[in-house]
């Protein structure tokens, strides 16, 4: 890292480093899945739910999460925004990788819980989603007022100029640059971790050839996504601010909410009195300050949520 604001540098990296290793484990005893089910289902049926997402939704999609029992932290630990910004090793290394890891996630698509999301808000009864996840796919199952707290992979920014460019023309010139690379790689897509990167020997990471910006040729180009140890963007914490205040209640689905900018969503919902309902499949930071803690498979908790009780579907679709 730079010399110069060393240790300022080393502490952020170092706090960032405690947040990715914070385990989440049991706060609050379990509750009866059927109360947890009835509470958010009033939630929903009084409409205007902010609902906060979290890397368990797109599992099904073939994107890997973090903290779960086969979560990609068990294997790998993602690169901080201080290893990215100040050491140019760590910034190609990252490239390599994720030139791999793009395969997958370009070819990830929604799933049935990314679907009923975009039904619930174009039938009032979610405000809007806020989603951790840096995958694009609620967007892509058809939500229209979607908040990505971390950013999206899709698009590139030069850290030298500010210019930017699409993921798909930047992996054109990708592939320009590395011909045959790809395919002297055996990519096990399980393997692929929910940032769009997959874990490369060294080898191939030396074979790699990065290319520059279009506009200044700098090759400090980073995925317009925040990194462990960066902060959300200001102007995307207005917008944030601005759906809390129009909703009613919060609805937070496949997050651990082990890192703090997922979490201080439920402590404002908490703070300002609103109902707070959970659905995951294993403990959130949150469980011993929810209404509703639904321990569950997510897509089989949503099946439930839109169906009568006897399978017949409650809402429209």
């Amino acid at each position: 890292m730079l010399h110069e604001g060393r240790l300022g540098i080393q502490m952020a990296h170092r706090a960032a480093i405690r947040s990715i290793e914070r385990v989440v484990g049991e706060n609050a005893p379990l509750q009866d899945a059927a109360i947890a089910a009835a509470g958010i289902r009033r939630m929903l049926e009084a409409g205007s739910v902010l609902v906060l997402t979290g890397a368990g939704v797109s599992t099904d999609s073939g994107i890997p999460d973090y903290r779960g029992p086969k979560g990609s932290l068990l294997r790998h630990r993602p690169m901080t925004y201080q290893e990215f910004l100040h050491e140019p090793s760590a910034r190609h290394r990252y490239w390599a990788r994720s030139f791999v890891g793009w395969r997958h996630m370009a070819q990830a698509a929604p799933n049935s819980i990314h679907r009923s999301l975009a039904q619930w808000e174009a039938t009032g009864k979610i405000s809007g989603i806020v989603t951790q996840n840096v995958d694009g796919l609620h967007v892509a199952a058809g939500s229209l007022n979607v908040i990505p707290l971390h950013g999206d992979l899709q698009q590139i920014s030069c850290l030298n100029c500010g210019a930017l460019e699409n993921r798909e023309n930047l992996d054109v010139r990708l592939h320009e640059a590395n011909p045959g690379y790809l395919e002297r790689i055996d990519l096990d897509p399980s393997l692929v971790n929910p940032d769009g990167d997959v874990t490369l020997d060294e080898a191939h990471v030396a074979e790699f050839h990065m290319i520059g910006c279009l506009v200044c040729g700098s090759k400090k180009l980073k995925p317009n996504v925040v990194y462990f140890g960066e902060n959300v963007p200001p102007e995307r914490k207005v917008r944030l601010k601005e759906l809390e205040a129009q909703s009613a209640s919060l609805l937070v689905i496949g997050s651990s909410l082990a890192v703090m900018s997922g979490y201080k969503l439920l402590l404002d919902a908490r703070s300002s009195g609103k109902p707070v309902g959970l659905i995951n499949g294993g403990p959130t930071r949150g469980d011993s300050k929810a209404d509703y803690r639904w321990r569950s498979n997510i897509a089989e908790a949503i099946a439930v949520l839109e169906s009568s009780g006897d399978g017949a579907v409650r809402w429209p679709m």
